[in-house]
């Protein structure tokens, strides 16, 4: 009888623990979509409202005109996602005005331009400006590649808004390949210069 009862409560507990992780889990994940939250999505337009409320009934607080624009989910509610931008306004907009796109917006402290790198660590291959609205292409850990219009290069994760500090985007096995191959072409071009 001590024996089923010790096994009884082993098997209790491991239900109880099961149940309690399992919601632990799914505490961070839209009742409507069932992905994070927060997560961050961009505007599929050129006009976007942001509402009071979840529903066209509430008024308009917001009404965003450039499309791509970045936006965070805080929240879910039927066909409604709770958003915020980066000046920290926050809002309710349909789920048919967001793509899951990934973009950023540019931020710099002391209103300099944030330099591109070929790599993470290269040379320097331009400049871009703050308020600008960039594809991020991939992220790494604290570096992401961007992209706007014909240019592309890697800058510090520190300067964008719109990617969680060590979140990862679409890196592949062959991006230690890569690094590699501009390294050495960096390294290649520095020592030209010396000679």
């Amino acid at each position: 009888m001590l024996l089923y009862k010790n096994i009884s409560m082993k098997v209790i507990i491991v239900i109880i623990s099961i149940l309690l992780f399992s919601q632990t889990g799914n505490a961070y994940m839209g009742k409507e979509t069932g992905l994070e939250i927060p997560r961050y999505v961009s505007l599929k337009s050129n006009e976007a409202n942001i509402r009071v409320g979840p529903s066209k009934n509430y008024p308009i607080e917001i009404k965003y005109i450039k499309k791509n624009y970045p936006l965070k989910v805080l929240e879910e509610y039927e066909e409604w996602r709770k958003v915020e931008d980066f000046k920290k306004n926050i809002g309710w907009i349909h789920k048919s005005l967001i793509s899951g796109t990934r973009t950023g917006i540019i931020l710099s402290n002391d209103n300099k331009n944030i330099q591109l790198l070929n790599t993470l660590g290269g040379n320097v291959i331009g400049e871009i400006g703050k308020g600008n609205i960039v594809y991020l292409e991939k992220c790494k850990i604290d570096w992401c590649l961007i992209s706007s219009g014909n240019f592309k290069g890697w800058i510090d994760k520190k300067y964008i808004w719109g990617v969680k500090e060590k979140e990862i985007i679409k890196i592949s096995i062959l991006q230690k390949f890569e690094d590699l191959y501009w390294r050495s072409i960096n390294s290649l071009n520095l020592i030209q210069k010396e000679f």
